[in-house]
């Protein structure tokens, strides 16, 4: 027989029925348009008893639907749904198929409303993976919900920012930021090497989401700047603030996000010091005579328990700036 065919206001597509635990449920592929019109989804706004969904976001549904348009993309995951008593749902485990009525309130979605709303936006039509559960309570319902949004734990961003360089879906500023923390990475007078996480947050070590959250607000400064150009000036502000650090004996350790995030964060005002000084070489000597006078004024005491400001971590830094050395 066919894959689906129309029978008055039914449709019967070929179906998988597959048991887990205490449930069952039925895998099949259906098609996008029919997704658009038999499905629904109970917002608590609309409906504060029955509803567990979150809000739409229309705009997150119109770049699924841009992304079919396309035509250069995929989505193999399966959308989620339960049948409706309105349905009529019924499977024949002899012909292995799956019968519903064609019907705007056949499916309730339990996951992937974004999905079936960008289907229903899209210009284009394609199979969807599917899985339907049938004759759940409202309370089954409900508690599935909670499950599927709690139990899967998504991919982790510091793991998505470098495989986004392999997918080539970077734009400027992202691959101009992944280019100078591959830099910090590898490059042997790196003071950061072998303290970078490329794909995964990693104790002592600095992850690229760190990394792009430091950097990323001082990138301006440096104009159109090569990344290797780039590096080369920070890696020598890091470089000395390190080593006078370590100097003074303050207990800073530079991996910590609000740390890393503090030291960059007063790079724009040390570096417009040096400028003034000594010119635009922005050598690690240049930065040194800066970093060694501001933090002669750190008192080893004031560096802990700073709390989780990045803010106020800086302030410590900076307030040496404006203090004549005492020691």
């Amino acid at each position: 027989m066919a894959d689906a065919t129309e029978v008055e206001e039914f449709l019967s597509y070929t179906a998988s029925l597959i048991t887990q635990g205490n449930h069952r449920f039925y895998s099949l592929t259906i098609p996008s348009d029919v997704l658009a019109r038999t499905c629904f989804v109970v917002d608590r706004d609309e409906d504060p008893i029955a509803g567990f969904q979150r809000l739409l976001d229309r705009d997150r549904a119109q770049q699924i639907a841009d992304y079919i348009d396309a035509g250069f993309g995929t989505i193999p995951t399966s959308v989620v749904l339960s049948a409706q008593s309105v349905s009529e749902f019924t499977y024949d485990s002899r012909k292995r198929t799956v019968r519903f009525r064609d019907s705007p309130k056949s499916f309730l979605v339990l996951d992937g409303q974004h999905r079936i709303y960008g289907f229903h936006l899209a210009k284009s039509e394609l199979r969807v993976p599917v899985v339907v559960y049938n004759e759940l309570t409202r309370v089954d319902e409900s508690r599935l919900f909670i499950d599927i949004n709690t139990k899967q734990k998504p991919v982790p961003n510091e793991l998505l920012l470098d495989i986004r360089k392999l997918a080539e879906y970077r734009n400027d500023v992202e691959t101009r930021l992944g280019d100078i923390f591959d830099l910090f990475a590898t490059e042997p007078t790196s003071p950061l090497l072998g303290s970078m996480s490329p794909s995964k947050r990693k104790k002592a070590h600095i992850s690229r989401v760190t990394f792009n959250a430091a950097m990323k607000p001082i990138l301006g400064l440096f104009g159109e700047a090569s990344p290797s150009e780039i590096y080369r000036v920070m890696a020598a502000y890091l470089t000395a603030f390190m080593s006078h650090a370590n100097e003074r004996k303050l207990d800073i350790d530079a991996t910590l996000p609000i740390v890393f995030r503090a030291i960059l964060s007063i790079f724009p005002e040390i570096a417009q010091r040096v400028r003034d000084r000594f010119g635009t070489r922005y050598s690690a000597d240049d930065f040194s005579e800066i970093l060694s006078n501001m933090l002669s004024n750190v008192k080893p005491s004031s560096v802990k328990n700073v709390g989780g400001s990045v803010n106020a971590y800086a302030k410590v830094f900076t307030d040496g700036l404006k203090t004549k050395s005492i020691f």
